[in-house]
């Protein structure tokens, strides 16, 4: 059995829109760099977090320039005030 790679969390801008039933539409994604892609379509949502418990949120299954994507939304811990949560990308370490 091949051994898991390991991951490291790459966080991003992401523009997103929120629709009358409050479910959140991701349109774009901005690297630190600031280049920008457009996401061309939500393919899947699902709840997701990780077995240490190290992360709890979103996972969006995304369609950019033609390729399947994950892009997940972090909560954050409703004491902090004003934040909701981030995004983020995994990115295989180095």
């Amino acid at each position: 059995m091949a051994a898991k790679q390991k991951t490291d969390r790459v966080y991003v801008k992401v523009t997103s829109e929120f629709d009358s039933t409050g479910y959140m539409q991701p349109k774009s994604i901005t690297w630190a760099d600031g280049r920008t892609f457009q996401i061309e379509q939500v393919r899947d949502f699902r709840p997701a977090g990780a077995a240490d418990n190290s992360f709890f949120g979103d996972c969006f299954t995304v369609l950019i320039q033609g390729q399947e994507k994950h892009l997940f939304f972090e909560h954050i811990d409703s004491r902090f005030t004003g934040r909701v949560g981030r995004w983020f990308v995994e990115q295989t370490a180095q």
